[in-house]
């Protein structure tokens, strides 16, 4: 049973015919990046645990098609895991030109979910544009994944989705609050 379970997490990963070394390596790659992106967004967050983004966030006008905060908690978890995968999958694909591509427009993926939310609610335009940069940066991803490993592009499918109708939310914010000169 176990071996079975083996295998499959091994097709799962596309590491059939990989070494340990290898699979361990882009585990902590991938995963440690993700991680660090949601970490790096939790942090940023205008939670209650961040009263001062919290107070920020709370004084914006927000847009009615908004979906409750906690919906944002359940939704981000399958997101950052499907991520991992899919990236975990490029790693472990044969080496070429195609596999070193993606991986790129991976990493920049990861790194503008986390500015996306670093910028905080008074930079809206900023925000804005990080949103639009990440939707970029994901179709292109999916584009290149496609030609490496189809399950790893599919995989990114659901993120696309969120973060098509996150960027619409981004944009909503932005025309009703756009950015104010504040005296600092």
């Amino acid at each position: 049973m176990l071996q079975g379970i083996g295998q499959e997490l091994e097709t799962l990963i596309n590491a059939e015919g990989r070494s340990r070394n290898h699979v361990a390596e882009g585990v902590a790659l991938c995963a440690g990046a993700v991680l660090l992106s949601a970490f790096l967004a939790a942090k940023a967050a205008p939670t209650r645990k961040n009263p001062k983004r919290y107070l920020e966030n709370e004084l914006l006008q927000h847009p009615k098609i908004e979906p409750p905060r906690k919906s944002f908690a359940l939704v981000w978890p399958p997101l950052f895991l499907t991520l991992t995968l899919s990236g975990l999958r490029i790693w472990n694909a044969p080496a070429s030109k195609e596999r070193t591509k993606a991986l790129g427009f991976w990493g920049a993926v990861q790194g503008l979910n986390a500015l996306w939310m670093l910028w905080g609610p008074r930079r809206q335009s900023a925000t804005l544009a990080t949103a639009a940069a990440t939707l970029g940066s994901a179709v292109a991803y999916m584009n290149s994944a496609r030609k490496v490993d189809g399950p790893a592009a599919a995989m990114v499918s659901p993120y696309l989705g969120w973060i098509s109708f996150a960027g619409i939310l981004t944009e909503e914010l932005w025309r009703k609050n756009r950015d104010r000169p504040t005296i600092h």
